[in-house]
Protein backbone atom coordinates (compact mmCIF):
# COMPACT_ATOMS: atom_id res chain seq x y z
CA UNK A 1 0.00 0.00 0.00
CA UNK A 2 1.32 3.45 -0.88
CA UNK A 3 1.36 6.11 1.83
CA UNK A 4 -0.59 9.26 1.02
CA UNK A 5 1.60 11.20 3.45
CA UNK A 6 4.96 10.59 5.03
CA UNK A 7 3.60 11.62 8.44
CA UNK A 8 0.09 11.85 9.86
CA UNK A 9 -0.24 13.96 13.01
CA UNK A 10 -3.18 13.64 15.40
CA UNK A 11 -3.89 16.97 17.09
CA UNK A 12 -2.93 20.54 16.19
CA UNK A 13 -2.02 21.97 19.59
CA UNK A 14 1.49 23.29 20.23
CA UNK A 15 3.11 19.83 19.98
CA UNK A 16 1.34 18.85 16.77
CA UNK A 17 1.72 22.20 15.03
CA UNK A 18 5.42 22.44 15.94
CA UNK A 19 6.03 18.90 14.67
CA UNK A 20 4.13 19.65 11.45
CA UNK A 21 6.26 22.74 10.83
CA UNK A 22 9.55 20.95 11.54
CA UNK A 23 8.69 18.01 9.29
CA UNK A 24 7.23 20.04 6.43
CA UNK A 25 10.26 22.33 6.45
CA UNK A 26 12.43 19.19 6.21
CA UNK A 27 10.64 18.23 2.98
CA UNK A 28 8.29 15.54 4.29
CA UNK A 29 4.62 15.43 3.29
CA UNK A 30 2.53 16.02 6.41
CA UNK A 31 -1.19 15.80 7.19
CA UNK A 32 -2.41 17.11 10.55
CA UNK A 33 -5.89 16.21 11.83
CA UNK A 34 -7.58 18.37 14.47
CA UNK A 35 -11.07 17.62 15.77
CA UNK A 36 -11.72 21.22 16.91
CA UNK A 37 -11.97 24.36 14.83
CA UNK A 38 -9.46 26.99 15.87
CA UNK A 39 -9.33 29.28 17.75
CA UNK A 40 -10.49 27.37 20.79
CA UNK A 41 -10.03 28.01 24.51
CA UNK A 42 -7.30 26.12 26.30
CA UNK A 43 -5.62 26.28 29.69
CA UNK A 44 -1.84 26.48 30.08
CA UNK A 45 -1.15 30.12 29.37
CA UNK A 46 2.34 30.79 30.71
CA UNK A 47 5.53 29.82 28.86
CA UNK A 48 9.12 29.22 29.99
CA UNK A 49 12.24 30.28 28.05
CA UNK A 50 12.88 26.77 26.68
CA UNK A 51 10.03 27.44 24.22
CA UNK A 52 12.00 30.28 22.58
CA UNK A 53 14.43 28.17 20.47
CA UNK A 54 11.53 26.15 19.06
CA UNK A 55 9.48 29.23 18.15
CA UNK A 56 12.54 30.65 16.40
CA UNK A 57 13.33 27.43 14.53
CA UNK A 58 9.82 26.82 13.21
CA UNK A 59 9.58 30.44 12.05
CA UNK A 60 6.67 31.79 14.08
CA UNK A 61 8.42 33.98 16.65
CA UNK A 62 7.65 37.17 14.71
CA UNK A 63 3.94 36.34 14.72
CA UNK A 64 4.02 35.55 18.45
CA UNK A 65 5.80 38.84 19.13
CA UNK A 66 3.35 40.75 16.94
CA UNK A 67 0.38 39.32 18.88
CA UNK A 68 1.28 41.59 21.79
CA UNK A 69 1.20 38.95 24.50
CA UNK A 70 2.43 40.15 27.92
CA UNK A 71 6.15 39.57 28.30
CA UNK A 72 7.19 37.29 31.12
CA UNK A 73 10.56 38.23 32.62
CA UNK A 74 10.34 36.03 35.68
CA UNK A 75 8.30 34.14 38.21
CA UNK A 76 7.41 34.42 41.89
CA UNK A 77 6.08 32.07 44.55
CA UNK A 78 4.36 33.27 47.70
CA UNK A 79 3.46 31.46 50.89
CA UNK A 80 0.93 32.08 53.62
CA UNK A 81 3.55 31.01 56.15
CA UNK A 82 4.78 33.82 58.40
CA UNK A 83 6.43 31.94 61.26
CA UNK A 84 10.11 32.63 61.87
CA UNK A 85 12.20 29.59 61.00
CA UNK A 86 15.89 29.00 61.62
CA UNK A 87 17.81 29.40 58.36
CA UNK A 88 19.67 26.11 58.87
CA UNK A 89 22.74 27.28 57.00
CA UNK A 90 20.93 28.72 53.96
CA UNK A 91 22.24 31.99 52.59
CA UNK A 92 20.64 35.21 51.38
CA UNK A 93 17.16 34.64 52.81
CA UNK A 94 16.31 38.32 52.46
CA UNK A 95 12.61 37.55 52.02
CA UNK A 96 12.55 34.82 54.64
CA UNK A 97 10.43 31.92 53.42
CA UNK A 98 7.40 33.91 52.31
CA UNK A 99 8.49 34.83 48.78
CA UNK A 100 10.84 33.45 46.15
CA UNK A 101 11.50 35.28 42.87
CA UNK A 102 13.62 34.64 39.80
CA UNK A 103 14.44 36.55 36.62
CA UNK A 104 15.06 34.43 33.56
CA UNK A 105 18.00 36.58 32.38
CA UNK A 106 20.06 35.72 35.48
CA UNK A 107 21.38 32.73 33.53
CA UNK A 108 22.30 32.46 29.84
CA UNK A 109 20.41 29.68 28.11
CA UNK A 110 21.43 28.08 24.78
CA UNK A 111 19.23 29.22 21.90
CA UNK A 112 17.42 31.89 23.94
CA UNK A 113 18.01 35.35 22.47
CA UNK A 114 15.87 37.50 24.80
CA UNK A 115 15.38 38.15 28.50
CA UNK A 116 11.71 37.18 28.48
CA UNK A 117 9.18 34.69 27.32
CA UNK A 118 5.38 35.23 27.19
CA UNK A 119 2.05 34.81 28.90
CA UNK A 120 -0.34 33.82 26.13
CA UNK A 121 -4.00 33.57 25.26
CA UNK A 122 -3.83 29.93 24.21
CA UNK A 123 -6.67 30.32 21.74
CA UNK A 124 -4.65 32.88 19.79
CA UNK A 125 -1.23 31.31 20.45
CA UNK A 126 -2.28 27.86 19.26
CA UNK A 127 -3.86 29.38 16.15
CA UNK A 128 -0.59 31.16 15.35
CA UNK A 129 1.26 27.83 15.54
CA UNK A 130 -1.34 26.07 13.41
CA UNK A 131 -1.22 28.73 10.69
CA UNK A 132 2.58 28.56 10.77
CA UNK A 133 2.43 24.78 10.23
CA UNK A 134 0.13 25.34 7.25
CA UNK A 135 2.41 28.05 5.83
CA UNK A 136 5.36 25.66 6.24
CA UNK A 137 3.70 23.18 3.89
CA UNK A 138 1.68 20.88 6.15
CA UNK A 139 -1.89 20.04 5.11
CA UNK A 140 -4.20 20.83 8.01
CA UNK A 141 -7.65 19.31 8.46
CA UNK A 142 -9.69 21.13 11.13
CA UNK A 143 -12.97 19.78 12.46
CA UNK A 144 -11.83 16.26 11.55
CA UNK A 145 -11.75 13.81 14.47
CA UNK A 146 -9.58 10.71 14.29
CA UNK A 147 -10.92 7.29 15.25
CA UNK A 148 -8.63 4.30 15.44
CA UNK A 149 -5.18 3.96 13.92
CA UNK A 150 -4.84 0.58 12.21
CA UNK A 151 -1.34 -0.86 12.62
CA UNK A 152 -2.20 -4.30 11.23
CA UNK A 153 -0.88 -3.69 7.71
CA UNK A 154 2.48 -2.77 6.24
CA UNK A 155 1.94 0.87 7.12
CA UNK A 156 -0.50 2.58 9.54
CA UNK A 157 -3.90 3.81 8.44
CA UNK A 158 -5.51 6.75 10.23
CA UNK A 159 -9.31 6.71 10.42
CA UNK A 160 -10.37 10.30 9.67
CA UNK A 161 -14.02 11.15 10.11
CA UNK A 162 -15.06 13.55 7.38
CA UNK A 163 -18.62 14.79 7.01
CA UNK A 164 -20.27 11.81 8.63
CA UNK A 165 -18.14 9.17 6.91
CA UNK A 166 -14.84 7.55 7.78
CA UNK A 167 -11.85 7.57 5.48
CA UNK A 168 -8.72 5.50 6.04
CA UNK A 169 -5.60 7.48 5.23
CA UNK A 170 -2.38 5.47 4.85
CA UNK A 171 0.74 7.15 6.25
CA UNK A 172 4.31 5.98 6.76
CA UNK A 173 4.47 7.38 10.28
CA UNK A 174 1.98 8.52 12.98
CA UNK A 175 2.68 11.27 15.50
CA UNK A 176 0.19 11.37 18.36
CA UNK A 177 -0.10 14.98 19.57
CA UNK A 178 -3.68 14.61 20.78
CA UNK A 179 -2.96 16.13 24.19
CA UNK A 180 -4.72 14.87 27.29
CA UNK A 181 -7.11 12.95 25.06
CA UNK A 182 -4.15 10.56 24.65
CA UNK A 183 -5.44 8.95 21.46
CA UNK A 184 -2.83 6.24 20.93
CA UNK A 185 -2.02 5.79 24.61
CA UNK A 186 -5.66 4.92 25.23
CA UNK A 187 -6.01 2.80 22.09
CA UNK A 188 -2.85 0.81 22.80
CA UNK A 189 -3.58 0.45 26.52
CA UNK A 190 -0.29 2.01 27.67
CA UNK A 191 -1.66 4.95 29.70
CA UNK A 192 -0.87 4.83 33.42
CA UNK A 193 -2.48 7.14 36.00
CA UNK A 194 -0.07 8.93 38.30
CA UNK A 195 -0.17 7.27 41.74
CA UNK A 196 0.28 10.57 43.57
CA UNK A 197 -0.73 13.68 41.61
CA UNK A 198 -4.46 13.28 41.20
CA UNK A 199 -4.93 17.03 40.98
CA UNK A 200 -8.00 19.06 40.06
CA UNK A 201 -8.07 22.66 38.81
CA UNK A 202 -10.84 25.27 38.69
CA UNK A 203 -10.06 28.48 36.82
CA UNK A 204 -11.36 31.55 35.00
CA UNK A 205 -10.31 34.94 33.61
CA UNK A 206 -10.78 38.13 35.64
CA UNK A 207 -10.79 41.79 34.56
CA UNK A 208 -8.88 44.38 36.61
CA UNK A 209 -7.26 42.04 39.10
CA UNK A 210 -4.73 44.20 40.99
CA UNK A 211 -1.39 42.57 40.08
CA UNK A 212 0.54 45.07 42.19
CA UNK A 213 -0.93 43.56 45.34
CA UNK A 214 1.70 40.81 45.59
CA UNK A 215 4.58 42.36 43.63
CA UNK A 216 7.62 43.31 45.71
CA UNK A 217 8.50 45.74 42.90
CA UNK A 218 6.22 47.30 40.21
CA UNK A 219 8.49 45.78 37.53
CA UNK A 220 7.51 42.32 38.79
CA UNK A 221 3.74 42.76 38.60
CA UNK A 222 3.55 40.84 35.29
CA UNK A 223 5.50 37.82 36.52
CA UNK A 224 3.61 34.59 36.86
CA UNK A 225 2.69 34.23 40.54
CA UNK A 226 2.14 30.94 42.29
CA UNK A 227 0.42 31.42 45.66
CA UNK A 228 0.55 28.54 48.11
CA UNK A 229 -2.47 28.33 50.39
CA UNK A 230 -2.62 27.19 54.02
CA UNK A 231 -4.47 24.14 52.68
CA UNK A 232 -2.37 21.02 52.17
CA UNK A 233 -1.09 20.50 48.59
CA UNK A 234 -3.08 23.45 47.25
CA UNK A 235 -2.00 26.47 45.23
CA UNK A 236 -3.27 29.27 43.00
CA UNK A 237 -1.89 30.52 39.68
CA UNK A 238 -1.96 34.18 38.66
CA UNK A 239 -1.12 34.69 34.96
CA UNK A 240 -1.44 37.95 32.97
CA UNK A 241 -3.33 37.47 29.69
CA UNK A 242 -3.63 41.10 28.55
CA UNK A 243 -2.94 44.42 30.26
CA UNK A 244 -6.21 44.10 32.18
CA UNK A 245 -7.15 40.38 32.10
CA UNK A 246 -5.63 37.85 34.50
CA UNK A 247 -6.08 34.09 34.59
CA UNK A 248 -6.67 32.73 38.12
CA UNK A 249 -6.80 29.03 38.89
CA UNK A 250 -7.04 26.93 42.05
CA UNK A 251 -5.26 23.55 42.05
CA UNK A 252 -5.80 20.96 44.76
CA UNK A 253 -6.19 17.24 45.26
CA UNK A 254 -9.32 15.93 43.57
CA UNK A 255 -10.50 14.29 46.78
CA UNK A 256 -11.03 17.76 48.32
CA UNK A 257 -13.85 18.39 45.84
CA UNK A 258 -15.87 15.75 47.69
CA UNK A 259 -15.88 18.04 50.73
CA UNK A 260 -17.83 20.54 48.61
CA UNK A 261 -20.25 17.95 47.18
CA UNK A 262 -18.91 18.67 43.70
CA UNK A 263 -19.83 22.37 43.91
CA UNK A 264 -16.99 23.98 41.93
CA UNK A 265 -18.10 27.55 42.69
CA UNK A 266 -17.93 26.94 46.41
CA UNK A 267 -14.71 24.94 46.04
CA UNK A 268 -13.06 27.82 44.17
CA UNK A 269 -14.10 30.71 46.39
CA UNK A 270 -13.88 29.02 49.79
CA UNK A 271 -10.46 27.59 48.97
CA UNK A 272 -9.26 31.06 47.94
CA UNK A 273 -10.67 32.49 51.16
CA UNK A 274 -8.00 30.57 53.09
CA UNK A 275 -5.62 33.35 51.92
CA UNK A 276 -7.73 36.41 52.87
CA UNK A 277 -5.35 38.91 51.24
CA UNK A 278 -5.66 37.06 47.91
CA UNK A 279 -9.41 36.61 48.25
CA UNK A 280 -9.89 40.32 48.96
CA UNK A 281 -8.03 41.33 45.78
CA UNK A 282 -9.87 38.83 43.59
CA UNK A 283 -13.36 39.67 44.82
CA UNK A 284 -12.82 43.25 43.59
CA UNK A 285 -12.10 42.00 40.04
CA UNK A 286 -14.77 41.12 37.47
CA UNK A 287 -15.08 37.49 36.41
CA UNK A 288 -15.24 37.25 32.59
CA UNK A 289 -15.93 33.56 32.05
CA UNK A 290 -17.71 30.77 33.89
CA UNK A 291 -15.42 28.64 36.00
CA UNK A 292 -13.83 25.82 34.03
CA UNK A 293 -12.46 22.57 35.46
CA UNK A 294 -9.45 20.45 34.56
CA UNK A 295 -9.14 16.92 35.86
CA UNK A 296 -7.10 13.79 35.02
CA UNK A 297 -4.12 15.91 35.87
CA UNK A 298 -1.07 13.62 35.81
CA UNK A 299 -0.35 10.41 33.96
CA UNK A 300 2.39 8.59 32.10
CA UNK A 301 2.70 6.12 29.22
CA UNK A 302 4.53 2.83 29.62
CA UNK A 303 5.51 3.15 25.95
CA UNK A 304 5.90 6.37 23.95
CA UNK A 305 7.42 5.04 20.73
CA UNK A 306 6.85 2.00 18.55
CA UNK A 307 7.11 0.86 14.98
CA UNK A 308 5.76 3.73 12.85
CA UNK A 309 4.64 5.95 15.73
CA UNK A 310 5.72 8.35 18.47
CA UNK A 311 3.77 10.16 21.18
CA UNK A 312 4.64 13.79 21.93
CA UNK A 313 3.52 16.54 24.30
CA UNK A 314 0.65 15.76 26.66
CA UNK A 315 -0.12 12.63 24.64
CA UNK A 316 3.15 11.21 25.98
CA UNK A 317 3.19 12.54 29.53
CA UNK A 318 1.48 15.15 31.67
CA UNK A 319 2.77 16.40 35.01
CA UNK A 320 1.42 19.01 37.39
CA UNK A 321 1.88 22.43 35.74
CA UNK A 322 3.17 24.33 38.77
CA UNK A 323 6.36 25.31 36.90
CA UNK A 324 4.62 26.06 33.56
CA UNK A 325 6.16 23.00 31.93
CA UNK A 326 3.25 22.03 29.65
CA UNK A 327 3.87 24.02 26.47
CA UNK A 328 7.63 23.67 26.93
CA UNK A 329 7.39 19.87 27.01
CA UNK A 330 5.02 20.00 24.01
CA UNK A 331 7.32 22.11 21.85
CA UNK A 332 10.56 20.46 22.90
CA UNK A 333 9.21 16.95 22.54
CA UNK A 334 8.20 17.88 18.98
CA UNK A 335 11.66 19.31 18.33
CA UNK A 336 13.50 16.24 19.64
CA UNK A 337 11.15 13.68 18.06
CA UNK A 338 11.30 15.35 14.65
CA UNK A 339 15.08 15.00 14.54
CA UNK A 340 14.62 11.24 14.76
CA UNK A 341 11.66 11.19 12.36
CA UNK A 342 13.56 13.08 9.65
CA UNK A 343 16.49 10.68 10.03
CA UNK A 344 14.13 7.69 9.91
CA UNK A 345 12.51 8.99 6.72
CA UNK A 346 15.92 9.45 5.10
CA UNK A 347 16.76 5.83 5.97
CA UNK A 348 13.33 4.56 4.90
CA UNK A 349 13.02 2.84 8.28
CA UNK A 350 10.36 3.82 10.83
CA UNK A 351 10.91 0.98 13.30
CA UNK A 352 11.01 1.72 16.99
CA UNK A 353 14.79 1.71 17.46
CA UNK A 354 14.97 4.80 15.22
CA UNK A 355 13.30 6.86 17.98
CA UNK A 356 15.50 5.80 20.89
CA UNK A 357 17.25 9.17 21.08
CA UNK A 358 13.91 10.95 21.43
CA UNK A 359 12.63 8.54 24.04
CA UNK A 360 15.79 8.80 26.16
CA UNK A 361 15.83 12.62 26.13
CA UNK A 362 12.13 13.03 26.83
CA UNK A 363 12.13 10.54 29.68
CA UNK A 364 15.14 12.25 31.25
CA UNK A 365 13.71 15.74 30.93
CA UNK A 366 10.25 14.89 32.23
CA UNK A 367 11.72 12.80 35.06
CA UNK A 368 13.66 15.89 36.18
CA UNK A 369 10.47 17.99 36.05
CA UNK A 370 8.56 15.32 37.94
CA UNK A 371 11.01 15.04 40.81
CA UNK A 372 11.40 18.81 41.07
CA UNK A 373 7.62 19.16 41.34
CA UNK A 374 7.37 16.24 43.76
CA UNK A 375 9.84 17.78 46.18
CA UNK A 376 8.17 21.17 45.90
CA UNK A 377 4.86 19.69 46.98
CA UNK A 378 6.52 17.69 49.72
CA UNK A 379 8.39 20.67 51.21
CA UNK A 380 7.83 23.94 49.33
CA UNK A 381 9.71 25.92 51.97
CA UNK A 382 12.82 24.08 50.75
CA UNK A 383 12.32 25.47 47.24
CA UNK A 384 12.15 29.01 48.64
CA UNK A 385 15.45 28.48 50.45
CA UNK A 386 17.19 26.97 47.39
CA UNK A 387 16.04 29.78 45.09
CA UNK A 388 17.53 32.42 47.38
CA UNK A 389 20.80 30.58 48.12
CA UNK A 390 23.59 31.49 45.67
CA UNK A 391 25.01 27.95 45.90
CA UNK A 392 21.90 26.52 44.27
CA UNK A 393 20.08 29.40 42.59
CA UNK A 394 21.42 29.01 39.04
CA UNK A 395 20.87 25.26 39.06
CA UNK A 396 17.26 25.76 40.17
CA UNK A 397 16.86 28.56 37.62
CA UNK A 398 18.05 26.22 34.87
CA UNK A 399 15.15 23.88 35.66
CA UNK A 400 12.69 26.77 35.86
CA UNK A 401 13.86 27.90 32.42
CA UNK A 402 12.90 24.46 31.10
CA UNK A 403 16.51 23.53 30.32
CA UNK A 404 16.21 19.91 31.50
CA UNK A 405 16.91 17.61 28.53
CA UNK A 406 20.63 17.50 27.80
CA UNK A 407 22.19 16.48 31.11
CA UNK A 408 21.74 13.89 33.74
CA UNK A 409 20.06 14.89 37.00
CA UNK A 410 20.64 18.52 38.04
CA UNK A 411 22.83 18.75 41.14
CA UNK A 412 20.23 20.74 43.08
CA UNK A 413 17.78 17.83 42.86
CA UNK A 414 20.19 15.56 44.71
CA UNK A 415 20.72 18.14 47.44
CA UNK A 416 16.98 18.71 47.78
CA UNK A 417 16.33 14.98 47.99
CA UNK A 418 18.81 14.58 50.85
CA UNK A 419 17.22 17.40 52.84
CA UNK A 420 13.67 16.13 52.28
CA UNK A 421 14.74 12.67 53.45
CA UNK A 422 16.36 14.15 56.57
CA UNK A 423 13.23 16.17 57.41
CA UNK A 424 10.94 13.17 56.85
CA UNK A 425 13.07 10.99 59.13
CA UNK A 426 13.29 13.51 61.99
CA UNK A 427 9.95 14.49 63.57
CA UNK A 428 11.80 17.09 65.67
CA UNK A 429 13.22 18.87 62.62
CA UNK A 430 12.18 22.53 62.42
CA UNK A 431 10.82 21.96 58.92
CA UNK A 432 8.91 18.77 59.73
CA UNK A 433 5.59 20.62 60.32
CA UNK A 434 5.82 22.01 56.77
CA UNK A 435 5.83 18.65 54.97
CA UNK A 436 3.03 18.25 52.44
CA UNK A 437 1.02 15.03 52.23
CA UNK A 438 2.13 13.97 48.74
CA UNK A 439 4.95 11.45 48.82
CA UNK A 440 6.06 10.77 45.26
CA UNK A 441 8.62 8.18 44.17
CA UNK A 442 11.82 9.67 42.81
CA UNK A 443 10.76 8.54 39.34
CA UNK A 444 7.42 7.35 38.01
CA UNK A 445 7.48 3.54 37.62
CA UNK A 446 5.90 3.83 34.16
CA UNK A 447 8.11 6.66 33.02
Amino acid sequence: MEAEYDVGIIGAGPAGSAAAAYLAKAGLSVAMFERANFPREHVGESLVPATTPVLLEIGCMNAVEAAGFPKKYGAAWTSAEDREIDHLGFRNLTNGFRTAEIRFDERDQPGVDRAYTYHVDRGLFDQILLKNAEASGAQVFQGVPVGQVDFSGEIPRIEARLGGRSVDIPVAMVVDASGRRTQLGTQLGVKRPDPVFNQYAVHSWFEDFDRKAFATDPERMDYIYIHFLPVVDTWVWQIPITETITSIGVVSQRRRLRDFAGDTERFFWETLASRPELFDVLKNARQLRPLKTEGDYSYAMSQITGDNYVLIGDAARFVDPIFSSGVSVALNSARIACQDIVAAAAAGDFTRHRFQGYETKLRRGVRNWYEFISMYYRLNILFTAFVQDDRYRLDVLKMLQGDVYDEEEPKALGAMREIVRAVENDPSHLWHPFLGSLRAPSAMPAF
